[in-house]
């Protein structure tokens, strides 16, 4: 079966499309040689592929006869990948959401006031009146 199709039944990608673009981005390797769309893959074949920031490693178990279901992707490959990689993604999820949360929109008024607030606090180290610019 080519990689492209075998990566789209095993459901890491959404498309063949995607697949394609990733093995011509030179993000997928066969056995530590870069593999093209039409690479053939065949069972004990490692795969390494880079998605999502994420450099996942596979072993072709078995060959499906066509996409399959989430619950049965594990019959087909088996996922070497370093459980140290998803902490690392975790931690990049969680820096991107250290000023605000996902999905609150632009700051209200009160937000912006805060902020300015925060801002124009006066500073703890200098002495009364040095740090105003009044």
């Amino acid at each position: 079966m080519r990689i492209d199709k075998y990566l789209w039944c095993v459901r890491y990608y959404k498309t063949r499309n995607m697949v394609t673009e990733a093995c011509k981005k030179n993000h997928v390797t066969v056995n530590g040689q870069l593999a093209k769309p039409s690479k053939e893959v065949f069972p004990t074949d490692k795969i390494t592929f880079r998605k999502d920031q994420i450099t996942q490693i596979i072993t072709v178990l078995d060959i499906p006869d066509n996409r399959v279901s989430a619950k049965l992707v594990d019959m087909y490959r088996k996922n070497e990948t370093p459980a140290e990689v998803y902490e690392h993604l975790e931690l990049l999820k969680l820096s991107k959401e250290h000023y605000r949360k996902n999905g609150t929109g632009r700051p209200t008024k009160k937000d912006r006031r805060d902020i300015d607030e925060f801002g124009n606090s006066p500073n703890p180290t200098l002495p009364e009146g040095e740090g105003d610019e009044s």
